[in-house]
């Protein structure tokens, strides 16, 4: 067993506040072994882009953390993705959602390092459905994540990197930033999606 938690667990929050925080949402051994490959494909971590496929923009005014797209080469991240699968058989099962598929990589942050304000999908016009972020360890200072409450510029809920915490709300909804590292710090963002497919064609991740 790699979770620590049951769908009884956010289940509840998301349909009453459209996101949750889940701490210690898996064991320390799983936790470490994504560390570790962190560690192993450290070297190959790229500078994260804006957009998709062929509207993929570098913007250093808006993000400057690296990061490295899930390729199954490793059992850790074989058993996160497994996971993940499972809560999307839940949400589907609970809020007849229609999640195809989960598609997440590592983040790194490095100090200076931030993500402006952003939404990750955009009503109408993106597949993804629900974010969610695993932080993998504990900075002492910055990289906070801050979720605002819906169109507006109001603070919803500030949330420190922690490793093992599991956090996950509405991509549409949920506008979010991450404020500027201080100390190193890595996470695993992920995104639930919906097949925006055109003629049998299966729609691409990312």
């Amino acid at each position: 067993m790699n979770t620590l938690f049951g769908p009884d667990v956010y289940l509840d929050d998301i349909e009453r506040q459209g996101y949750t925080v889940i701490h210690n949402a898996l064991i320390a051994d799983l936790v470490n072994d994504l560390v570790a490959d962190c560690h192993r494909i450290n070297p190959h971590f790229s500078l994260a882009g804006i957009g998709r496929l062929n509207n993929l923009q570098i913007d250093k005014t808006i993000r400057t953390d690296k990061t490295y797209w899930f390729d199954g080469s490793s059992q850790a991240q074989l058993t996160y993705q497994a996971i993940m699968q499972s809560i999307k058989t839940t949400l589907n099962r609970s809020f007849f959602m229609g999640l195809f598929d989960y598609e997440c990589h590592y983040a790194k942050y490095t100090q200076g390092d931030f993500y402006k304000k952003h939404l990750d999908a955009f009503k109408g016009r993106s597949n993804r459905v629900f974010t969610t972020v695993l932080y993998l360890n504990t900075p002492e200072q910055g990289g906070e994540l801050v979720i605002y409450k819906p169109k507006s510029k109001e603070v919803e809920i500030t949330i420190k990197p922690t490793a093992g915490t599991l956090v996950m709300f509405e991509s549409e909804r949920f506008a979010h930033e991450v404020l500027p590292a201080v100390d190193e710090r890595y996470s695993i963002a992920g995104w639930f999606r919906k097949n925006a497919s055109i003629s049998g064609i299966i729609d691409p991740p990312r």
